[in-house]
């Protein structure tokens, strides 16, 4: 019988070689673009780090003290809400808006690829570009928005530059950049779904909402998952936005972690590049801790 194990002192083969060739260019890519700055962002939150250290290298090791200066900063508690509540609201209308267009465009009537193409237009737009222009439509004095507000008897609004307005100014406008990608998602999971299920609940004399709720939302749920953790993950992320309409001001009232890392970092005249990397951390836990979780979630779904 001939054996077709390899020994100890045997080369690889060439299908072995080959193997190793396609994946070289992805490990160093990873290697390079995540393992690294990853790595490096570590260490800056792990040193105490002046201009002067970071250009020679030789910043001294304080282990957690950039931790501890970030959670004893009175900025944290307020970038920590914000953060919370931009993304909660951003996850619950991107997902709630663009299931509700993906399941009107589902019905394939006359122009819906052309309108749902046309829905695809903030999600293409470069991001400084959507920005700038909610930052004009939301300007105090030259807005269109407060000009329609006007026209129904209602005073101008200070969108960006109130405490009370600021943090929703960046929401609405990050909602209006996220429909997209929840309807193009949402819509290819609908597409799998059988047009038979619908026929015999409908036979069956199951009405809309009833389809939808014992059809279309069950089956479409590993869809759904994949959905709202990516959009986590971008939402958890998100800094051009903010900063570009507001800066996260006035007086920290839209401030994020990502805004805030940011500020620490490169905001000041003196940078501190130890706490804004921790922050910057606090960022990277987080993702990957909703991660792990969707990971379990989806392990305990195909084992049940």
């Amino acid at each position: 019988m001939k054996h077709t194990t390899q020994g100890p002192g045997r080369r690889p083969s060439s299908q072995q070689w080959a193997a190793w060739a396609f994946l070289a260019p992805v490990t160093v890519y990873l290697v390079l673009f995540y393992a690294y700055p990853l790595y490096r962002n570590v260490d800056l939150s792990l040193r105490h780090y002046t201009v002067r250290s970071f250009v020679r290298g030789d910043a001294p090791f304080t282990g957690l003290q950039n931790y501890l200066t970030v959670f004893d900063d009175p900025t944290f508690a307020p970038a920590l809400l914000h953060t919370v509540v931009f993304t909660a609201v951003c996850l619950a209308f991107q997902y709630a808006v663009g299931l509700a267009l993906a399941v009107f465009f589902n019905q394939h009537f006359r122009l819906s690829s052309t309108l749902r193409a046309l829905f695809l237009v903030p999600w293409l737009l470069p991001l400084i570009v959507s920005a700038s222009t909610w930052s004009w439509m939301l300007n105090s004095d030259s807005g269109i928005v407060n000009a329609a507000l006007h026209t129904v008897g209602i005073g101008p609004v200070n969108w960006l530059t109130s405490p009370n307005w600021s943090l929703a100014s960046v929401i609405i406008a990050n909602i209006w950049i996220g429909v997209p990608f929840n309807l193009v998602l949402l819509h290819s999971g609908l597409q799998s779904i059988p047009a038979g299920l619908y026929e015999a609940a409908a036979l069956d004399g199951a009405n809309a909402w009833q389809r939808f709720r014992h059809i279309t939302f069950p089956l479409l749920r590993p869809v759904s998952a994949i959905t709202l953790l990516l959009g986590l993950v971008y939402t958890l992320k998100v800094f051009d936005i903010i900063w570009i309409m507001t800066k996260g001001g006035p007086a920290d009232s839209s401030a994020t972690f990502a805004t805030w890392s940011y500020q620490l970092g490169f905001g000041n005249l003196l940078p501190a590049f130890g706490p804004g990397a921790a922050v910057g951390n606090l960022l990277v836990v987080a993702a990957l801790v909703f991660g792990l979780i969707y990971l379990r979630v989806q392990r305990k779904q195909a084992l049940s």
